[in-house]
């Protein structure tokens, strides 16, 4: 017989656990945003995926910190409608990791980590030096989901930048030069390292 668990009936954080445990894996948005007061923060996001594709907006899913405060990435993104979300690959698992740290609106991860910024192409936000694939997006629309609540926001890509070497001669992205890092339960990470084609 299987379990049969009925989310009506657990706690929050018994729904949380048992969501995060089956759906996946998941992609990690490695989000930089900026303050109105110029703090640049940088945090790793798992709730995150695809929407529309003309124009490109995927969704990302904010969960309120502790005290029921809008966590820095999400207050940002919706005061400046801006922020950059870089592709999370395996060499940088350490410094990713690292972006998790609650840290305070008035301190950057950027800053506490030594991660090198640079300006991004088309929006305000800078973007991280280190990392080869970055979308930079414009705020589409922000949503209160659930009980909590989520902010739940969706980003347009208005830039897809990528390091030399990833595009092939017919403009596409060569997959297998990518090293992505998924989002498993708990704490447990996955690389991304065997392919196949059905």
């Amino acid at each position: 017989m299987p379990d049969v668990l009925l989310p009506s009936e657990l706690s929050p954080s018994r729904n949380y656990f048992l969501l995060t445990s089956l759906l996946v894996p998941r992609p990690i948005a490695w989000v930089s945003t900026r303050s109105q007061e110029g703090v640049v923060n940088v945090a790793p996001f798992s709730f995150y995926g695809g929407i529309s594709g003309n124009p490109p907006i995927f969704g990302l899913g904010i969960a309120r910190r502790a005290d029921g405060r809008r966590k820095d990435t999400a207050q940002n993104a919706i005061d400046l409608s801006e922020f950059v979300v870089h592709l999370a690959e395996e060499p940088l698992l350490s410094e990713m990791v690292g972006c998790s740290a609650e840290l305070e609106p008035d301190q950057s991860e950027a800053e506490a980590l030594g991660l090198e910024l640079v300006d991004s192409h088309v929006i305000s936000v800078p973007s991280l030096a280190a990392t080869r694939v970055r979308l930079e997006c414009r705020l589409h629309q922000h949503q209160e989901v659930g009980y909590g609540p989520v902010d739940f926001l969706m980003g347009e890509v208005v830039a897809f930048v990528l390091a030399d070497g990833l595009l092939d001669e017919r403009g596409r992205v060569e997959e297998e030069s990518l090293e992505p890092l998924s989002r498993l339960g708990g704490a447990w990470y996955a690389p991304v390292r065997e392919r196949f084609k059905s």
